[in-house]
C-alpha cells in the first residue's frame, strides 16, 4: 500500500518508511487524508441518494438509500425547470468572465510586473489594499453604476466583474515576477511591441497559472448568485443559480430542488476532475518565486 501513496518524489520515500516513527507518522496522515476525504464527499453523496425520492419517501423513510434508481425523475426535473436553457445562460456568462479574468487581470499584471511603468507600485499597493474591502460593501455601488449605464439584464457587468479581480492580479504578478527576462529581452530586439510581448510570448509560458485563474473564475462565475440575480432575474437571461432560487420560491419541492441542484453541480465537478492535475501543477508553480 506504502507503494500506492509514495512517489519518487515525495518528501517520504520508502528508505524512510523503515523508520518506525516515521511510519507511525505516515500511517497517522494517511488516516487523517482519509478522514477528511470521505467528510467532503458525503454531502454531495447523500444529496445524489435523496434526490431519487419522492417527497413521501424524502420525509418519512429513515434509510439514506432510495427504494428504487429511477433517473425519470431527473428528466422530469430537467424538462420542467428547462435547465438546457440556463445552462446556456450560465455558459455565456462563464465564458466571459474567463476570457476577461485572463485578458484583463493579467494586461494589469503584466504592466506591473513586466513594463513597471512610473506608479505601477502604487497601483499595484492599491491592488493589494482593495484585497482587505468586504466584497459584499461594493454590490450596491456597483449596482447603481451599471443601471446608470443600462447595462442591467446583459451579462457585460459579470464579465467585467470578473476581469477586475486583485486576487487574479496578485497570483498573475508573482507569476510573472519568475519568468526569465531574458526572453522578453530577445523579442523587444526582435521588434516585438508590449502586446505582442504578452500574447506571444508572456501568456504561452503562464499556461499554469492561467489555467488556475480560469478554474477559479469558472467556479466563481458558475456559482455566483447575488449579483446575477440583481442584474439578471425575469429577463429570461438567468443563470443556473438564480433559476435555482427562483424554483425553489415558485413551485419546487424540496426534492424537486435537491434534483436541480444535481444539475448545478454536474459542470464543476466534471471540469475539476478532468484538470484536477493541471491545477494542482499550477497551483504548485504560482506558489513559487525565485
Amino acid at each position: 500500500m506504502s507503494k500506492f501513496f509514495l512517489k519518487e518524489n515525495g518528501i517520504i520515500t520508502q528508505s524512510d518508511l523503515k523508520r518506525t516513527r516515521v511510519k507511525i507518522l505516515y500511517i497517522v496522515m494517511l488516516i487523517i487524508c482519509i478522514i477528511i476525504t470521505l467528510f467532503s464527499i458525503a454531502p454531495p453523496i447523500w444529496l445524489f441518494l435523496q434526490s431519487f425520492k419522492d417527497i413521501k419517501e424524502f420525509t418519512l423513510a429513515q434509510s439514506i438509500l432510495p427504494k428504487t434508481f429511477d433517473f425519470s425523475k431527473f428528466i422530469d426535473t430537467w424538462n420542467e425547470l428547462k435547465f438546457y436553457k440556463f445552462y446556456i445562460n450560465s455558459f455565456y456568462s462563464v465564458t466571459g468572465s474567463i476570457i476577461c479574468a485572463i485578458v484583463f487581470n493579467g494586461l494589469l499584471a503584466y504592466s506591473i510586473s513586466i513594463i513597471k511603468p512610473k506608479g505601477s507600485r502604487i497601483v499595484y499597493t492599491l491592488v493589494i489594499s482593495s484585497l482587505m474591502i468586504p466584497a459584499a460593501t461594493s454590490i450596491v455601488p456597483l449596482f447603481v453604476n451599471i443601471t446608470k449605464i443600462h447595462l442591467n439584464g446583459t451579462f457585460y457587468p459579470l464579465w467585467f466583474a470578473a476581469g477586475a479581480n486583485a486576487f487574479f492580479v496578485v497570483l498573475f504578478k508573482e507569476f510573472f515576477d519568475t519568468l526569465p527576462k531574458s526572453v522578453i529581452e530577445a523579442a523587444r530586439i526582435d521588434g516585438c511591441n508590449n502586446l505582442g510581448i504578452f500574447f506571444k510570448i508572456i501568456m504561452p509560458l503562464s499556461k499554469p497559472i492561467t489555467m488556475v485563474i480560469a478554474m477559479y473564475a469558472l467556479n466563481y462565475a458558475w456559482s455566483d448568485f447575488l449579483l446575477p440575480n440583481l442584474l439578471l432575474a425575469n429577463t429570461g437571461h438567468e443563470t443556473v443559480m438564480v433559476r435555482l432560487f427562483q424554483f425553489k420560491d415558485a413551485t419546487g419541492s424540496q426534492v424537486d430542488v435537491l434534483r436541480a441542484i444535481v444539475f448545478a453541480i454536474i459542470p464543476p465537478v466534471i471540469l475539476f476532475t478532468v484538470f484536477q492535475k493541471r491545477i494542482i501543477q499550477g497551483s504548485s508553480f504560482a506558489g513559487v518565486k525565485g
